[in-house]
């Protein structure tokens, strides 16, 4: 990021994740979202940084021959706010971007539609495979398969989930196909939208100013302007 420390991380949060998410009502989604996607690598990293952080000096306390100090602590606290930064503007930025405007969007403005099709199905295979493995496990579930129970139990259950899921993604992947070469798909020349999102000079403005501060950060960063925030 070109703003470090730990106030830097935090008002990308409030400004980019936290009043875009108020305004469209979808703060508490927002939060809970994030912070499971933020939970596997936030302890990690708060473990490693908090007890191995390597020059500190200032001791906050022992657990055996493992020392936790002041200064990973900060540090992990740092790394902890930018990893919440991420998850939280993704987690927006899917709560809020339907997958096919996104795509119509990139059309219009010149992106291969090759590449748009990329983009769309990136953005919508893991939801289409969850919503997969959940008919799957109902299914499996009507023919007396155990899902629930002790973890063995849960693990010997995976297999006939897991074959069906793959297979589905695999089938529907060929089916799509198909549906596109039937409509031209790859026909050259360029391609004629009936409809687009609509972009207002509001928008255009927000999205120039974010362009041209992206730039003037880095260059305030590296000269040693935005010490404060640390």
């Amino acid at each position: 990021m070109g703003v470090g420390g730990v106030i830097g991380p935090a008002l990308l949060i409030g400004a980019g994740v936290v009043a875009p998410a108020l305004a469209a009502g979808l703060l508490p989604r927002v939060a809970r979202t994030a912070t499971l996607m933020s939970l596997p690598l936030g302890i990690s990293a708060l473990l490693v940084n908090l007890f191995l952080l390597p020059g500190a000096t200032e001791v906050l306390f022992r657990i055996g021959p493992l020392t936790a100090t002041v200064e990973g602590l900060r540090f992990a606290v740092e790394i902890l706010l930018r990893i919440l930064a991420i998850t939280g503007a993704i987690t927006l930025f899917y709560l809020t971007t339907a997958p096919a405007a996104l795509v119509l969007d990139l059309e219009r403005r010149g992106v291969s539609p090759r590449v748009a099709f990329v983009a769309l199905a990136s953005v919508q295979t893991v939801p289409a495979m969850v919503e997969r493995a959940v008919t799957i496990t109902a299914a499996q579930r009507a023919r007396g398969l155990d899902t629930e129970g002790s973890i063995w139990r849960r693990l010997r259950g995976v297999l006939p989930l897991a074959g069906p899921v793959l297979l589905g993604s695999i089938a529907e992947v060929e089916e799509r196909t198909m549906a596109l070469e039937a409509r031209g798909f790859t026909r050259p020349g360029s391609r004629t939208l009936l409809w687009w999102p609509p972009d207002s000079t509001l928008q255009r403005l927000a999205r120039w100013l974010l362009v041209l501060a992206v730039p003037l950060v880095i260059v305030a960063r590296a000269l040693g302007w935005l010490g404060w925030l640390g």
